[in-house]
């Protein structure tokens, strides 16, 4: 039986540790995280990022986007009690036996997110994922060899809608190509935690996520419904409360 997953959600955040730095993931995985989730973003001279907003305001107090600077520009910035943004590759060479879930946030940092993956042969430990099906898809179509991946938006949309009508075909034809669904419990009036729609997940063969699930009697009753694991801001606290 496959594991039940804790995805650390930009990893371990706490008060003096930022997310989506080397530390915060350290920290994650200490705690037993089985992946970190993170995001990656696009410098102006093509070095791909682990950072999650388009601009530095909420993180580093610069009004300026991420594509407007160089590597060497962001590098040095403090986003808290001394911490750094990494590259991926950093990140990736850092942890060289840690499993990642990258969600690609800029259609620039296709290439570069592909290229460091190739690099250094990352690629049968990372997950691949965006909103964007055309950004997944970009991404992936420049990795050498296969690499798990997970829907867009649009082909969640497109899945949900299969299973509301029974379509089991048309729901296996949509899931070729994906390894899985990481998804909300609901937007707005669509519930994706239904028993059909599971149903139908499981039986394509696709693994099931939920995101951002903190709280601990709905991490218990997602997998009570099947989901194969969830994205978390507190891994620390859901993997204790899952041994219990």
């Amino acid at each position: 039986m496959q594991k039940f997953q804790v995805l650390a959600h930009r990893g371990l955040v706490s008060e003096f540790v930022p997310e989506n730095t080397i530390k915060a993931f350290a920290d994650a995985l200490e705690a037993g995280a089985d992946v970190i989730e993170t995001d990656v973003q696009c410098t102006s001279d093509g070095v791909v990022i682990v950072f999650h907003d388009e601009d530095l305001l909420r993180m580093a107090g610069i009004a300026r986007k991420v594509s407007d600077m160089t590597w060497q520009e962001v590098s040095v910035l403090d986003i808290g009690h001394g911490k750094r943004i990494p590259s991926l590759k950093q990140a990736l060479e850092y942890f060289p036996n840690a499993r990642f879930n990258l969600d690609v946030k800029a259609s620039a940092a296709s290439k570069p997110t592909a290229n460091v993956i190739n690099e250094i042969n990352a690629r049968e430990r990372v997950l691949i994922s965006s909103f964007s099906d055309r950004r997944r898809t970009e991404t992936i179509s420049m990795i050498d060899g296969p690499i798990r991946t997970s829907a867009g938006s649009i082909r969640v949309l497109a899945l949900w809608l299969s299973a509301k009508i029974g379509a089991a075909p048309l729901f296996k034809r949509l899931s070729r190509e994906i390894n899985a669904l990481q998804i909300p419990v609901s937007k707005f009036p669509i519930r994706l935690d239904g028993e059909r729609f599971i149903s139908f997940t499981k039986r394509a063969g696709l693994e099931l996520h939920y995101w951002t699930i903190n709280d601990i009697d709905e991490v218990k009753r997602l997998k009570g419904l099947g989901a194969n694991g969830i994205v978390t801001d507190n891994c620390d606290v859901v993997i204790a409360a899952l041994k219990n």
